[in-house]
């Protein structure tokens, strides 16, 4: 059996892949995969898809995804940048806070999300602009 540097045994940052990192990032965010799929509006077993690298996201429920779990999204794809990690004081937050903190970092993901969706359009209505009539 390979060695395993985890204390638990199943999550080991270089071999992680995306579904482990979501796994990894959703658990300590204390959202059961049911809790997750109905925040995402999708149903449980496209998460669990996801998470056993069955299924991939698309790029918007990837964004959402790093805005609800506080974590950046190409540590979710990569392993590099802003994983999971946090401080004594934010494992403590409440139930109540952890909403807020979580409605957050959705609506955060939505306003990326739109402004990335203004950019593409500003150049369609640049190039639309710039062609003869």
């Amino acid at each position: 059996m390979p060695e395993d540097n985890t204390s638990d045994g199943w999550y080991s940052e270089d071999m992680a892949t995306f579904g482990d990192r979501l796994a990894a990032a959703r658990e300590f965010a204390g959202l059961s995969v049911e809790d997750l799929a109905k925040r995402l509006g999708v149903k449980p077993s496209v998460i669990a898809g996801w998470e056993e690298d069955r299924k991939e996201p698309r790029a918007n429920r990837l964004t959402m995804l790093s805005g609800m779990l506080g974590i950046s999204l190409s540590w979710l794809m990569t392993g590099q940048g802003e994983g999971p990690e946090g401080d004594a004081e934010e494992a403590a937050i409440t139930p109540e806070v952890g909403e807020i903190l979580t409605q957050m970092r959705v609506v955060r993901s939505q306003m990326t999300q739109a402004s990335e969706t203004l950019a593409r359009l500003e150049k369609q209505l640049r190039k639309a602009l710039q062609e003869p009539a």
